[in-house]
């Protein structure tokens, strides 16, 4: 027996999401089954706002429901440091720490030959037209992944040719992990313990 066609297409939209399988898009649909219509509308239209909503930072590639983001807004913030992460996750999870005061730049994934992904592919000429004599140090911050360590080599060969001072977060956090899976004083002693590259 299958499901009727309004619960089966419900169903693939939910395994769109990563990390959702068969049996976990069968349970959210069954719970939106559940749910009164009042409730639904409301998810219906959060998805549908979040769309139109949210955009990229026009100077720094970070989320913001304008053209530029609170971060690149803050006169409070240090602009002669630029952290350089892989994606907004990786913001946020740095700014939980409140230890870092300066600016960031998301480059929008890694370099990835495998996936076909190049330098072109990302969001890293902005970075370059951002630095300025005011740039005191460019800290990249990419995950401890293969792909993370080739973007970030490839940044700090062509930032070094600039002039400027370059750091890689120390590799406090294990190899193969993400940002937004470290614990707070795991990322604070990487970030601390960054190195010039």
């Amino acid at each position: 027996m299958t499901y009727p066609k309004s619960f089966e297409e419900l169903m693939e939209c939910f395994k769109m999401l990563p990390g959702i399988g068969n049996k976990g898009a069968e349970r959210m649909a069954y719970h939106m089954l559940d749910m009164d219509a009042l409730s639904v509308q409301r998810f219906a239209n959060a998805m549908i706002d979040f769309k139109k909503n949210i955009h990229h930072c026009k100077i720094c590639g970070h989320i913001c429901e304008g053209d530029t983001c609170e971060i690149c807004q803050d006169p409070e913030r240090d602009h002669s440091m630029i952290c350089v992460v892989e994606s907004p996750k990786d913001v946020f999870a740095m700014e939980k720490l409140k230890e870092y005061h300066g600016l960031y730049h998301v480059l929008g994934g890694t370099i990835s030959i495998m996936d076909g992904i190049t330098a072109d592919d990302l969001n890293i000429d902005s970075l370059f037209k951002r630095i300025n004599e005011q740039t005191k140090e460019v800290i990249i911050a990419t995950n401890p992944t293969r792909e993370g360590e080739t973007t970030a080599l490839y940044l700090a060969k062509l930032l070094d040719q600039m002039g400027v001072n370059v750091s890689r977060i120390a590799n406090g956090l294990p190899v193969g992990s993400s940002l937004d899976y470290a614990d707070d004083l795991t990322l604070l002693r990487s970030f601390e313990g960054r190195q010039k590259i």
